[in-house]
């Protein structure tokens, strides 16, 4: 039984003029499409355009399911609409394009993780109906309900109390040897 399942998926930006003496524009990502393959360096397809703005077709990355997170995927997926998370990082070389796609994922907390840096753009984009049944049946086979376990809180050493510091436990073995 497969322990991960991949899709790609092709990424959708935005690019909108801004009114705004330090920037020119504001890139966001909008869409994906599944299925799309599409080679890295290679260019961007104008999709659509309107008054201030102009959608791009910049390139693909994989969605990576894990029997591990699934909790995420189903926290996810009790959203309406679920969303899929697209990270785009600023372009580093001087041939680099503005923004360059980085990675997806259909986990919340994975995505947050992201936006931590301050540099990235993170963005969630609406699930499309076939990616919210693929991710379904792999929770519906992979998803364990993990048992809450409380941790019991150990007893702090309070030189006031005229207890003794805990030693270290020392292994039978260890002290005959020496």
């Amino acid at each position: 039984m497969a322990k991960h399942e991949k899709l790609s998926v092709g990424i959708v930006i935005e690019r909108r003029e801004l009114d705004n003496p330090w920037q020119d524009y504001r890139w966001t990502p909008v869409d994906v499409i599944p299925g799309i393959v599409i080679e890295p360096g290679s260019e961007w397809k104008k999709l659509r355009e309107g008054d201030g703005w102009v959608h791009f077709l910049i390139g693909s990355r994989e969605i990576e399911l894990f029997r591990g997170e699934t909790e995420g995927y189903r926290s996810n997926l009790s959203n309406d609409p679920p969303r899929i998370y697209v990270v785009l990082n600023p372009g580093e070389e001087a041939d680099d394009p503005e923004v360059v796609p980085f990675m997806v994922t259909v986990c919340p907390y994975e995505g947050e993780s992201y936006t931590e840096s301050g540099e990235n753009i993170v963005e969630g984009v609406d699930m499309p109906p076939e990616i919210i049944g693929w991710v379904q049946a792999f929770i519906d086979k992979h998803h364990v309900d993990a048992p809450f376990l409380k941790r019991k809180q150990k007893k702090a050493y309070d030189p006031r109390k005229g207890s003794q510091r805990p030693r270290p436990r020392v292994d039978q073995d260890k002290r005959e040897d020496s």
